[in-house]
C-alpha cells in the first residue's frame, strides 16, 4: 500500500511540475509556439512522463488553463469577501477579475489562447467551475439583496461576464484605461442593482 502512495504522489507531483512549466511558457510564448519538448526540458521530466499524464499538449494546456482559472477565482472571491455587502462584494469581485484577467499571463492564456486551443464549449466549460461560478453566486447574492431585486440571475451573469472579457482585452491594450474600466464597472453594477 505504501508503495502505492508514493507512486501516486510521484506522479501527482510530476503532474503539478508539468502543469506549472507549461503555463509559465505559455504564457510567455503561447500555444502555438510552446514545444512539449520545452515543458518536458523546463518541468526536469522525460517526455514519456509527459505523456503518461497527458494525452497531447492540448490535456496539458486544459490543465494549465485550469490552473490559471483557479487562481483568477480565488483572487475574486479574496476581494469580493473583503468588501461590505452583495453588491460592494459584486463590484469588487468585478475589479479583481478585469485586474487579474489584465496580467499579461493570464490574459493569453484565460482570454486569448484558451477559447481558441479548447474552443469555446470547453472554454466555457471550465470557466464556469471558476470565474463564472463566482460571478453567478455574486449576482445571485446581489439581487438577493437587501433590498431583494427582480432580474434574471443566468442572464446577468452572462452578460456581466461577456462585458468584463472585453474590457479586460480593451484595459490588456491600453493599460491608461484601467482607473475609467473600474469607474464604469462599479457604474454600470450600481445601475443594475440600485439601492
Amino acid at each position: 500500500m505504501e508503495k502505492v502512495n508514493r507512486k501516486r504522489a510521484q506522479g501527482l507531483e510530476t503532474r503539478a511540475h508539468l502543469v506549472a512549466a507549461a503555463r509559465n511558457l505559455f504564457a510567455v510564448r503561447g500555444f502555438a509556439e510552446t514545444g512539449t519538448e520545452e515543458v518536458v526540458r523546463a518541468a526536469g521530466v522525460t517526455r514519456g512522463a509527459l505523456y503518461h499524464q497527458f494525452a497531447d499538449k492540448t490535456a496539458l494546456f486544459a490543465a494549465a488553463f485550469e490552473a490559471v482559472a483557479a487562481e483568477v477565482r480565488t483572487r475574486i472571491e479574496r476581494e469580493a469577501e473583503a468588501s461590505a455587502g452583495a453588491v460592494g462584494a459584486l463590484v469588487a469581485g468585478s475589479i479583481a477579475f478585469l485586474d487579474a484577467a489584465t496580467d499579461p499571463a493570464i490574459r493569453r492564456i484565460y482570454l486569448v489562447d484558451g477559447p481558441a486551443v479548447l474552443g469555446w464549449a470547453a472554454w466555457r466549460e471550465i470557466d464556469a467551475r471558476h470565474g463564472m461560478a463566482s460571478l453567478s453566486e455574486g449576482v445571485a447574492a446581489a439581487l438577493a439583496g437587501p433590498p431583494a431585486r427582480t432580474g434574471d440571475a443566468e442572464a446577468l451573469t452572462h452578460l456581466l461576464s461577456g462585458a468584463l472579457d472585453a474590457l479586460a482585452l480593451w484595459v490588456a491594450d491600453d493599460p491608461s484605461a484601467r482607473p475609467r474600466a473600474h469607474a464604469e464597472v462599479a457604474r454600470v453594477i450600481a445601475a443594475l442593482f440600485p439601492v
